[in-house]
């Protein structure tokens, strides 16, 4: 690994229950991070994101395999590592008894910080989380966007140099996703490094410099948002639905396109000239459709699948 990696995972195991019921959850996984970069972690439910996090963390003991965090070995060194680092899990869980201001300052004496400095600290973070007019409230009375921040915040409370997200957004409207990803776009552009997962392929694309794809435990694909979208989709998206969409895409859709996958009324054509296409379209009846580039969604579910996962 690289010597500026702030995290390196190498030919990592874990699996869980005995004989025949045995299931291997993370399968040979390897990546490392470089400082300052947020990288992305992407699979359906059950490819084993989380399982990874939580085996990076010391949190969980590996099978095999090996794996450095800020410098210290996990899970060997684990909880001097984790002095390091902050964590934003997927649910909120602060303490319903302490005030906003008092959960900051509970959280801050688990790394051993006195009460004078974790003092100093909060103005800057309830700032940071827009949350100064909120000090004294209690968590009771937040919002889940408010929730949110604060959750943000309390994983800052250490300064720590890497930051660990797990579907930070999940359950937001637009306007708190949006004020979340300014928050990790002002953290990034500090220097802190960031593993985030999320199933939100705009928020992966928007935030990570590189991102692996995850099925099964394995790695799939690893790389630049749009590097891995170049690499596996082409370049362009014809979206067709309504009554007489599936028709037309045994008719015309398979000649005219490189590819195409059909998901429950709508048909998707993927193809590097939708001009085809579109020509054939325009005085179909019964169909509407929409014409965009390929995104991260596309290339997500060309390598995980369409099915439903649980």
């Amino acid at each position: 690994m690289l010597e500026t990696s702030i995290l390196s995972v190498v030919n990592l195991r874990k699996s869980y229950g005995n004989g025949a019921a045995r299931s291997l959850v993370v399968d040979g996984l390897s990546f490392s991070l470089r400082r300052g970069e947020c990288y992305g972690l992407l699979g359906p439910n059950g490819a084993g994101k989380t399982t990874t996090l939580r085996l990076c963390l010391g949190l969980t003991a590996p099978d095999s395999g090996e794996i450095v965090l800020v410098g210290r070995r996990i899970p060997q060194e684990a909880r001097a590592a984790r002095l390091r680092v902050g964590v934003v899990p997927q649910a909120d869980n602060l303490d319903p008894d302490f005030t906003v201001a008092e959960n900051l300052l509970v959280f801050g004496r688990y790394f051993g910080m006195s009460d004078d400095e974790i003092a100093a600290r909060i103005p800057k973070l309830l700032e940071f989380a827009n949350l100064t007019a909120k000090k004294d409230a209690n968590i009771g009375e937040l919002s889940g966007g408010m929730k949110r921040r604060l959750t943000l915040a309390r994983a800052l409370i250490n300064d720590p140099d890497l930051i660990f997200m797990d579907e930070p957004t999940t359950g937001l409207d637009p306007q708190a996703r949006h004020m979340i990803w300014d928050r990790l776009k002002t953290l990034l552009a500090e220097g802190k490094t960031i593993v985030l997962t999320t199933h939100f392929m705009d928020e992966a694309e928007r935030l990570c410099d590189r991102l692996a794809v995850i099925d099964h435990g394995q790695m799939i694909a690893e790389g630049s948002p749009r590097d891995l979208i170049g690499q596996h989709i082409e370049a362009e998206v014809v979206e067709v639905y309504g009554d007489n969409a599936r028709a037309w895409g045994d008719a015309e859709g398979r000649e005219k396109s490189a590819r195409i996958e059909v998901s429950g009324e709508t048909v998707f054509c993927y193809t590097n000239d939708a001009q085809p296409l579109l020509a054939s379209l325009h005085s179909m009846q019964g169909v509407r459709y929409l014409h965009r580039p390929a995104n991260l969604e596309d290339l997500f579910l060309k390598l995980t699948g369409r099915e439903m996962r649980d």
